[in-house]
Formats: structure tokens, sequence, C-alpha cells
């Protein structure tokens, strides 16, 4: 008789005097190829569903390339903050499915291989931003993306005339030797944001002690569970961030001081502004007195020139009246003169 094995299947195909049914047979290895039929995997599915429900906030992650004394130290770091669950990805996809909610099951296209779910009751973005504190930088690996532009700074290093010079030459990076060193006289982007970092490049990078890779959870999608909205893309530099909402804040509150917006920001700065544009406003008033006296003085002058004008002209025009009275006064008399001769000729004739 033949020997029998833990595996059901196996004794089937083993045993002579089987009493196993084709139905049989079909049934126990259905039960072995799914997953949430298995009891064990059954009740793991069960957990992390009990765990989603009672959590504020799912985070699918790639774990992709972490060794495994990081996770363990990132798993630790974040303990008190979130709750990392790494399972195959098929018991993943039957935990999403066993929400029972169909706005869960948009997550399926994010599970791929070496992903973990991370479980927490803080918002999504501070969790991820937690994550992205907990990266650590590592040398670059031939073959790897880079996530940014890689560039390699000017000023002195620590390798010697030889080799490297012609290494750092290939890749058009200015130099010249100082103190026995090699130093670098430029700034040079060896691989673009995208590009494929070549073995050359990681070689020169590790001798250069350049770690333009971090290794760490990477946020892959968010799934708020109390509102069943899910995001993307929230790749998050807390220090990134904080510059850029400071230079905005400053921005801001240029802008608002300079269309009198008033809040407790400004309040401030517009009334110190008010006061001094009214203390120069009172200083200019006196001026405007004195002004406003210059041109009344000026009215009466005009005044006085128009009554001297006019008394002028009614002067002159009496000084002719005069004239022409004393002209017919003198013509008479030429008259009655005229008048005397001619009754003297008269006489005498």
């Amino acid at each position: 008789m033949a020997e029998k094995t833990n595996n059901p299947i196996e004794n089937f195909e083993k045993t002579e005097d089987s009493k196993f049914s084709k139905t049989d047979f079909d049934a126990i290895s259905s039960r072995n190829s799914n997953p949430s039929k298995s009891p064990i995997k059954a009740k793991q599915v069960t957990e992390l569903v009990n765990k989603i429900q009672s959590s504020k906030t799912l985070m699918i992650v790639s774990i992709k390339g972490v060794p495994s004394k990081q996770f363990q130290d990132i798993k630790k770091a974040i303990r008190d903050s979130a709750d990392v669950k790494v399972a195959k990805k098929n018991i993943m996809l039957r935990t999403l499915e066993g929400l029972g909610k169909e706005s869960a099951k948009e997550l399926e296209s994010h599970i791929k291989e070496n992903c973990a779910f991370v479980l927490s009751n803080i918002d999504g973005f501070e969790l991820a931003g937690l994550m992205n504190k907990k990266k650590t930088p590592v040398f670059a690996k031939a073959g790897q993306i880079a996530p940014d532009d890689i560039e390699v700074q000017d000023g002195p290093t620590d390798l010697v005339p030889g080799p490297a010079i012609s290494e750092l030459g290939a890749l058009g990076i200015q130099i010249a030797v100082e103190d026995g060193k090699i130093a670098i006289k430029a700034p040079k982007v060896v691989v673009t944001e995208g590009g494929v970092i070549s073995g050359e490049v990681a070689s020169l990078l590790q001798k250069l002690n350049i770690q333009p890779m971090t290794i760490g959870l990477e946020p892959v999608a968010v799934y708020d569970v109390e509102t069943e909205k899910i995001y993307t893309n929230i790749k998050i530099n807390p220090e990134e961030v904080a510059m850029e909402l400071a230079s905005a804040a400053g921005k801001s509150l240029g802008f608002a001081q300079k269309i009198a917006y008033y809040c407790k920001e400004t309040i401030g700065y517009l009334l110190a502004k008010a006061n001094m544009e009214g203390e120069g406003l009172s200083k200019l008033q006196p001026v405007e007195e004195v002004k406003e006296e210059s041109v009344e003085d000026s009215k009466d002058a005009e005044e006085v020139k128009e009554e001297s004008a006019e008394d002028s002209s009614n002067a002159s025009e009496e000084v002719k009246e005069e004239k022409e009275i004393i002209s017919d006064s003198n013509e008479s008399k030429d008259s009655e003169n005229d008048s005397e001769e001619v009754k003297e000729e008269e006489k005498n004739e």
C-alpha cells in the first residue's frame, strides 16, 4: 500500500483503493487553489478587513528594494502612528473585496507585487509626510531611474589625480588639481530626472560620496475610510512644502497690504500707514492756507487794477468832454466875432 501524505490530493493519487470521486477531487483542488477558502488565509483576510474598518486611513505602499533591516526599522519608528501589514497580492485583493465597498475596489489597480498595507488613524497626507521623513539616503545603482536631477556640485573632493580625471571628464565635469586633490570647478547635472543611471555614473557618485536615492515605504495610494475617497500622487516633502507655504504667505501678505485688505496680519501695518499719511497731510495744511491767501490777494489786486483802469478811463472821458466843451465855446466866440465884424462892415457901407 502506498505511503500516505498530509496532502489529500496526493493520497487520492497514491491510494490504490481510493474512494474519492472525481467531484471530491475537484472540490479539494478548488479549496486549495482559493486562498479565501483556506482557514488560515481566510482568517488573515478577516483580520485585515476588521483592522481597516476600525482605521481612518488605508495606505498602499511599495516596499520594493527596501532591505529587511531598514524595513523593520521603519516599522518600529512609525508603530505609534501606523501599523504596517505585509501580505501576498491575492490576500490584499481579497481584503479589498471583503470590505464590501465599491469605492475600495478601485484600489485593486494599485495592488502590485512587493506592496503592503499601512493602517492609521491620522490623515493620509500627514501619514505620507511621516513616510517621507523615515526615508534614508543610499547610493545609486546601475539601471535605477533618477527621481530628480542628479547634480555634482562644485568644490573640493577627496579624489587624487589618476583614473578619476578621465571618469569625470567623460561626464563633462570641469576639474582642476588643487593641493594634490581633484577639485570640481563648476556644477554639472550628470543624470536628468527620469533618466537611467549608468554603471559609470553610479560608480563615480559613490566615489564622490553622493547618495541621490532614498529607500523607504513609497506611498502609492491613500484610501480615506470615512469619506471613501482615493488619493494618488501624494509624495510629500515636508521641508519643501513648508518653504512653499512660507513663500506664498509672504507674497500674499504684501498683496493684502497693497489692496488694503484688513485682517489680523495686516491691520497693524494699515493703521501705521494711515497714521503716517495723516501726519503728512497735517503738515501740508498751512501751505494750502498760504496759497489760498495769495490767491485772494491776487484777486484783490486784480480788482484794484480793474478799478484803477475804470477810474483812468472815466478821467480820460471827462477830459475829453471838457475839451469838447472848450472847443464848442471857442467856436461860439468865433462866430460871435464874425457876426460883429459883419455888422460893422454893414455900418461902414
